[in-house]
């Protein structure tokens, strides 16, 4: 029984939040580890969205913080799938900060999680297939299988040399 595609923009979540002060450290920036919290909550929505199923997370990839958030501004966390494998879904995610009195935005971080799909049984489940329509989306859904292979390896589920997108990039046949 095969499941309908999807677009990545179905899966599509805002969330926001504001930075108060038990949301931050010493300096007045927000913790790091709140932020995480925060982001796995808004993937965790974009990919039940996407296969209408509970989802639990699998993986995080590696969160650079390009710009700390300040004590008083605004964290808008904008999440999607980017693409869907067979029961698991990467999902892309964009962290801005907005300082709401002086009316200005900035890109904070950008992300990937991976969620697996839940049958009522507490099983992996199968997950519609994800359609990219946009540049973005197709330059995201393009680059999903290489990220995979990655987590796969550095999870020690993958052996390098059957990382054959990987290896693409590397060999000529």
């Amino acid at each position: 029984m095969g499941q309908q595609a999807r677009n990545p923009s179905e899966s599509f979540v805002v969330m926001t939040e504001l930075v108060l002060p038990n949301d931050t450290n010493t300096f007045g920036n927000l913790m790091g580890g709140r932020l995480m919290y925060w982001m796995d909550i808004a993937a965790a929505l974009a990919a039940m969205k996407h296969c209408n199923a509970p989802v639990v997370t699998a993986s995080v990839d590696n969160i650079s913080f390009e710009n700390p958030i300040k004590l008083g501004n605004v964290v808008h966390i904008e999440a999607k799938v980017s693409r869907a494998f067979t029961s698991s879904m990467e999902v892309h995610m964009r962290v801005w900060g907005e300082d709401a009195i002086r009316q200005y935005k900035y890109k904070s971080n950008e992300a990937y999680y991976t969620f697996v799909a839940l049958d009522p049984d507490g099983k992996s489940s199968p997950v519609p297939p994800t359609i990219p329509i946009s540049d973005e989306e197709k330059i995201l859904f393009d680059g999903a299988l290489r990220r995979r292979q990655i987590r796969l390896i550095l999870g020690g589920k993958m052996k390098p040399d059957d990382a054959t997108e990987l290896k693409a990039l590397f060999f000529k046949n």
